[in-house]
C-alpha cells in the first residue's frame, strides 16, 4: 500500500497530543508507511513534543481566516484523515466571547480547504461534544433532539450542521469529558482529575456539583476509536457519515468524580 497521511488539527492539544503520541508508537507497526503532520496557533509546538513525535510535520494554522492551509497542501499533501481537536472548549470562555467560540468551533475553512481536493477523498472525524443536549434526562441517543443550554453547546452544534450539509466524508464524535494522564508537554488547560487530585493533596475543601451527570471518557479509549475510524477509511475506502455519542461505562457526578480521586 502507498504511503498514508494523517492530519491532527489542534495537535498542541490534550487529545491531539495523545492522538500523535499512539499514532507515532504504531507506525513500525503497520503495513503502509504513515505521515504524520499537526497544526497549532498559539504558540509554537514545545520541544518536548516535538522531541516525542520526530517525524510529524508542524504547520501554523488560524482556523477563522484559513492561513496556513496552503502551507499544507504545498507541504504535506492532500490528507488521508483529518482529525479537528481545535476548539474554544472552555465553556466560560465561550459566553464571554461567542463570536470567537463560532469562529473557531465551526471549521468552515478547515471544510472548504477539504472540499478544494477529490470530493470526499479525506475522510474528516470531528471532535464534538454531550453538551449539545439539553440535559433533562439521561442516557441520551444520537437521534436525540439537540438543545444546548450554553455558547459552547450551540457553536457545537452549529459545526455538526455545518459539515453534514457541506461535507460528504465524515464521522462526528459526541466526547463526554475526556481524562487520563497528563500530555508529554503539559497543556494550560485544567484537566479534571489532575485539577482535583492537587486541590485533595493540599488537604483544602472544596464543592462539587452533584446534580450534573456525565460520561467520562479514558483519552486512550477516545484515541483507539479515532485510530479505528481511520483504519476503517483506509482499508475500506468506503465514504461514511457517522454521527456517534462517545461516552466511558460510568455515569457520575462531579462529587462521584472527586470521591473517586480521593478514594485512590
Amino acid at each position: 500500500m502507498s504511503s498514508k497521511k494523517i492530519l491532527i488539527v489542534g495537535g498542541t492539544g490534550y487529545l491531539g497530543q495523545h492522538l500523535l503520541q499512539e499514532f507515532t508508537a504504531i507506525q513500525d507497526t503497520l503495513p503502509y508507511a504513515l505521515s504524520l503532520a499537526f497544526t497549532y496557533h498559539t504558540n509554537p509546538p514545545p520541544e518536548r513534543l516535538l522531541k516525542a513525535i520526530p517525524h510529524a510535520l508542524p504547520f501554523h494554522v488560524d482556523l477563522r481566516t484559513s492561513n496556513g492551509f496552503d502551507d499544507i497542501s504545498q507541504n504535506f499533501g492532500q490528507p488521508d484523515v483529518v482529525v479537528n481537536c481545535a476548539a474554544l472548549s472552555v465553556p466560560r470562555a465561550c459566553e464571554v466571547d461567542p463570536t470567537a467560540a463560532m469562529a473557531i468551533n465551526v471549521p468552515s475553512a478547515l471544510v472548504k480547504w477539504l472540499s478544494s481536493f477529490s470530493n470526499g477523498g479525506t475522510l474528516l472525524i470531528h471532535l464534538s461534544t454531550d453538551q449539545v443536549y439539553e440535559g433533562t434526562k439521561s442516557f441520551y441517543k444520537e437521534d436525540d433532539e439537540t438543545l444546548p443550554v450554553n455558547v459552547y453547546g450551540r457553536s457545537k452544534v452549529a459545526a455538526e450542521q455545518f459539515i453534514s450539509v457541506n461535507y460528504s466524508n465524515f464521522a462526528i464524535l459526541r466526547s463526554s469529558i475526556i481524562y487520563g494522564p497528563q500530555t508529554v508537554s503539559p497543556v494550560p488547560k485544567s484537566l479534571p482529575v489532575q485539577w482535583m487530585d492537587s486541590v485533595l493533596a493540599k488537604g483544602e475543601a472544596m464543592d462539587f456539583f452533584h446534580d450534573e451527570f456525565r460520561c467520562p471518557v479514558y483519552v486512550k479509549d477516545l484515541v483507539t476509536i479515532v485510530w479505528t475510524l481511520t483504519s476503517r477509511w483506509i482499508s475500506e475506502k468506503e465514504p461514511m457519515q457517522l454521527l456517534l455519542n462517545v461516552g466511558g461505562p460510568d455515569r457520575v457526578s462531579r462529587v462521584q468524580m472527586a470521591e473517586a480521586v480521593a478514594h485512590i
